[in-house]
């Protein structure tokens, strides 16, 4: 298990949020310092590896860039946990080696709480002892986020020349 520093978001964080329109043009790590800016704009540059947001339903709505999963991996965030997800952001964050985690008992955790995931049980232990048990992932999900995403993956098939 790890701990990891929670950053809590409300509902309906859209993708153009994560990745603004008007940085679309540069790279990943172009975009990344203006990811969540227009929700939390302190975030891009305080954010630190390994740590976790947590959100209200409807993380990932609007369009199915995949830039705002992009942008999230680019600043290190290891796992966004939420009540539900877009179906696209959804599909789209595993394929670049982001967690999701399901539970409807995201909205109770705290800003700035320090959490422990367990990936074995998908199981968030909080200081108190409590633990939020978060829905099940298919397991090639989870080996899809082990590798570092779906290409990843592909180029660690046995077998594979290139």
């Amino acid at each position: 298990m790890s701990t990891h520093r929670v950053w809590k978001f409300g509902a309906d964080i859209d993708t153009d949020a994560m990745a603004p329109g008007a940085y679309m043009k540069l790279s990943i790590e172009g975009i990344a310092p203006h990811c969540l800016e227009s929700v939390r704009p302190e975030f891009a540059a305080s954010v630190q590896p390994g740590a976790v947001i947590a959100a209200g339903p409807n993380f990932g709505i609007g369009s199915s860039r995949e830039q705002a999963a992009a942008a999230l991996v680019q600043l290190g965030v290891k796992a966004v946990i939420a009540p539900s997800f877009s179906g696209l952001f959804f599909r789209n964050a595993f394929n670049l080696g982001l967690l999701l985690l399901t539970t409807p008992d995201a909205e109770h955790l705290a800003e700035g709480e320090l959490v422990e995931l367990d990936l074995q049980t998908l199981t968030l232990t909080r200081p108190s002892g409590k633990h939020l048990q978060c829905e099940p992932i298919p397991d090639f999900l989870l080996a899809m986020v082990a590798a570092g995403g779906l290409m990843n993956q592909l180029r660690q098939r046995p077998g594979r020349t290139a």
